[in-house]
């Protein structure tokens, strides 16, 4: 298509059938004397009812108005965002096609979400903590809203909101902007992109194995491998029969989950405090880290034993790991934990 503006008209070619068709654009008194911009007051550039046209309102399409003192904007983006000009843009394009492509290998429906959610759906399942993390505001309905830090909570509740007219299993991924307002680091701004696969409906290990598996497949597609980047595992069902080991309450295990998912951002005395808050005895605690420290799935199982459901789901794993051909690129961590209550595996 080809367009272009002539004169009081605009004049648009079609092709192949070569339409011409004129779009009459009206002419509007023009000032024989302009004057600069900034010399412009609310009453000059306020359109006049002959303007509008009859049965116009004076004022009703007028502009905000225009201080006299222009201040100087900041051209850079805001702290933590960054802009894509065409060479950037041309990676992320790139990367990006990959995260679609593997998706769509392994069978996976892309979905999207709002940006905008509710304050609620983040504070209710991750702690009131996160508020800190969160661009939040009240919108002019005064409703708390937020801008989404990561995609899996509005996954969990598009997924509440099909109930049963959804069929299981779910298999979808998203690629997504999220915003999180915390301490930048190297590789980590406050406004990301965030690439999810997630499996819904398939209780077994085999979810998981065929997750990593994608991943892997990424990684292979971009030139990586194994000795340049690997996986910790590990399973929340660890850390709960840990617990039951040494005999600290279950109604503790959020608190709990929450505090060890520091567990590589602060220093381990913080840790010692923060559990020692939460009701943990000082026994348990160092009970707990040693656990935690634990690198090898065969000493975990000399500690919990081969009974529990953890140490057999990790077995598992490790061999679908072997079957699907990746073994090399994961290895056993069983400090690994999320501290949010919508995640639950591992």
């Amino acid at each position: 298509m080809l367009s272009s503006a002539v004169s009081s008209s605009l004049l648009i070619l079609h092709k192949p059938f070569a339409r011409v068709i004129r779009f009459p654009i009206p002419k509007l008194p023009l000032s024989p004397n302009p004057r600069p911009l900034s010399s412009l007051s609310p009453a000059a550039s306020a359109l006049t009812p002959n303007a509008v046209g009859a049965g116009g309102r004076a004022g009703a399409l007028s502009p905000a108005p225009i201080t006299e003192d222009l201040q100087k904007i900041d051209v850079n983006p805001p702290k933590g965002t960054r802009d894509f000009p065409p060479e950037d843009m041309r990676l992320r394009n790139w990367l990006f096609y990959h995260f679609r492509e593997v998706s769509r290998l392994f069978g996976f429906e892309e979905v999207d979400f709002p940006v905008l959610e509710s304050e609620a759906l983040y504070i209710r399942k991750a702690g009131e903590e996160i508020r800190d993390q969160l661009y939040c505001f009240e919108d002019r309905g005064n409703r708390r809203v937020a801008l989404r830090p990561e995609l899996t909570p509005s996954l969990a509740r598009l997924v509440i909101q099909k109930g049963k007219s959804l069929s299981l299993p779910v298999k979808w991924f998203a690629v997504g902007q999220c915003w999180r307002y915390e301490r930048m680091t190297r590789g980590r701004r406050r406004e990301h992109y965030q690439w999810n696969m997630d499996i819904i409906g398939v209780h077994e290990v085999s979810a998981e194995a065929e997750l990593i598996s994608s991943i892997v497949t990424f990684f292979k597609r971009l030139g990586i491998t194994a000795s340049d980047v690997g996986f910790k595992v590990s399973s929340r069902k660890v850390l709960q029969e840990v617990l039951r080991h040494y005999s600290i309450p279950e109604a503790l295990f959020g608190k709990v989950c929450i505090i060890i998912d520091k567990i590589e951002k602060i220093p381990v005395d913080d840790i010692k405090n923060e559990l020692k808050s939460a009701g943990v005895s000082e026994e348990a605690i160092e009970q707990l880290l040693q656990v935690l420290s634990i690198k090898s799935l065969t000493k975990l199982e000399e500690i919990l034993g081969d009974a529990g459901e953890a140490v057999a789901d990790l077995k598992q794993l490790f061999s679908l790991a072997e079957k699907f051909g990746y073994s090399e690129w994961i290895q056993f961590d069983a400090s690994i934990v999320r501290g949010l209550a919508y995640y639950t595996g591992f």
